[in-house]
C-alpha cells in the first residue's frame, strides 16, 4: 500500500479547459494502483489515521468503484466529496502488439495508420522520431521538450505542462537510471512537435506529461506519436501497463483496451470554510459542463477549443 503524503490539492474552478482560479488545500495524498479492489461506494470513509500537521483531510486518486457515489456525503468528521467519476482506461502490454492492433476495427486501425504515412509524407517523406531512457537521454529529451511544453494548451491552460525545475530533471534521471521512464519526441526536420513523458512502478508506466505544437493539430501529432510509442512499447516487452491515469478523453478511450469506473475521493475535515470551497467546486463543475452540453448542441465546442487551444479567448 502506498504512503500518504501532505501535499497542497488545487481546487481549479474551469469552464473547458480556461483556469479562472485555483484553490488549495493542505491533503494527505495516495494514489490507487491498477489492481486495486473494488471499493463500496456507499460506505466510503476515512482512513483510520491520524492527520499529519496542518493536513485538512485525504484524497485518493483513481480509486475503482463498484457504482457512482453520491457527490457529498457525511462521513464522521468529515466531508465525503466526490466531483466526477470516468472511465479509468488502461493498455495491456502483454497482449502482444499484433493482438493489440486486432482490438481496433480495420477502419480506425487504417485511420491511425493513413495518419502516420500522411505525417511523414507532410514533413519530407521521412518519419523522424527518438525514444529516450537512459540520464543522459533524458537530459537531451528536456532540452527539446520543454521549449516545446511552453508552446502547448497543456501548459498555458491546464498548468499541466512538463515541469522546468530542477526537481523534476533530478526526479526523471533517477527514474532512467533505475529504467523506470520512457520519454519520445516526434519531429518535423529538427523540429520537436510532440512529446509524451512517462514514469514507471510496479511495471506500470504512467501517461503523465504530452503534449503537442498547436501549429500541428491538424496533422494529428499526438495520435502520431501516441501510436509509435505503443509500437516500441509493446516490442520491448518490459511494462505489464501503459496507464492513462485519471480523466477520460476520446483519445484515452480509442487506444485503452481495458477501463474501469473510477473516481478521485476527497475526505475532508468538516467545517464551513471546506464546505463552502468544495461546493463552490461542484457547482462550478456542473456550470462548466451545462454550458459544454449547450456549446456541443450548436456546433461550437470544437471550434472553441481550437480557439483557446491557440490562444485566441483570454477571458470568458
Amino acid at each position: 500500500m502506498s504512503r500518504w503524503e501532505l501535499r497542497q490539492v488545487p481546487f481549479r474552478f474551469q469552464l473547458s479547459d480556461l483556469t479562472l482560479a485555483s484553490y488549495a488545500l493542505p491533503l494527505q495524498v495516495r494514489p490507487e494502483k491498477l489492481g486495486a479492489p473494488l471499493r463500496q461506494s456507499q460506505s466510503l470513509h476515512a482512513p483510520v489515521q491520524e492527520l499529519l500537521p496542518g493536513s485538512q483531510g485525504f484524497v485518493e486518486r483513481g480509486v475503482p468503484l463498484d457504482e457512482q457515489a453520491p457527490p457529498f456525503r457525511k462521513a464522521g468528521d468529515y466531508l465525503c466529496y466526490v466531483p466526477q467519476h470516468y472511465r479509468h482506461c488502461f493498455i495491456d502490454l502483454g497482449m502482444g502488439f499484433a493482438a493489440y492492433q486486432a482490438k481496433f476495427s480495420s477502419k480506425t486501425r487504417a485511420t491511425i495508420v493513413r495518419k502516420v504515412r500522411k505525417f511523414a509524407e507532410q514533413t519530407g517523406g521521412e518519419l523522424r522520431w527518438k525514444s529516450y531512457r537512459t540520464p543522459e537521454e533524458i537530459d537531451a529529451f528536456l532540452q527539446l521538450a520543454l521549449p516545446l511544453s511552453r508552446r502547448t494548451y497543456q501548459d498555458r491552460l491546464l498548468d499541466a505542462g512538463l515541469p522546468a525545475s530542477e526537481s523534476f530533471r533530478q526526479q526523471a534521471r533517477a527514474w532512467a537510471a533505475d529504467d523506470q521512464a520512457r520519454a519520445y519526441l516526434l519531429f518535423d526536420g529538427e523540429r520537436a512537435v510532440s512529446y509524451l513523458f512517462c514514469p514507471a512502478s510496479d511495471g506500470v508506466l504512467s501517461y503523465s506529461y504530452q503534449g503537442y505544437d498547436p501549429e500541428y493539430m491538424k496533422m494529428s501529432v499526438g495520435t502520431v506519436l501516441q501510436w509509435l510509442a505503443l509500437e516500441d512499447l509493446f516490442n520491448e516487452g518490459k511494462f505489464r501497463y501503459f496507464d492513462f491515469t485519471e480523466g477520460e478523453t476520446e483519445h484515452k478511450r480509442l487506444f485503452a483496451t481495458e477501463q474501469r469506473l473510477c473516481a478521485n475521493i476527497f475526505l475532508v475535515r468538516r467545517s464551513l470554510a471546506n464546505s463552502l470551497l468544495l461546493r463552490a467546486h461542484f457547482a462550478m463543475n456542473l456550470l462548466s459542463g451545462w454550458l459544454g452540453r449547450m456549446v456541443e448542441r450548436f456546433g461550437l465546442k470544437a471550434r472553441l477549443k481550437r480557439m483557446l487551444r491557440f490562444g485566441r479567448v483570454v477571458a470568458v
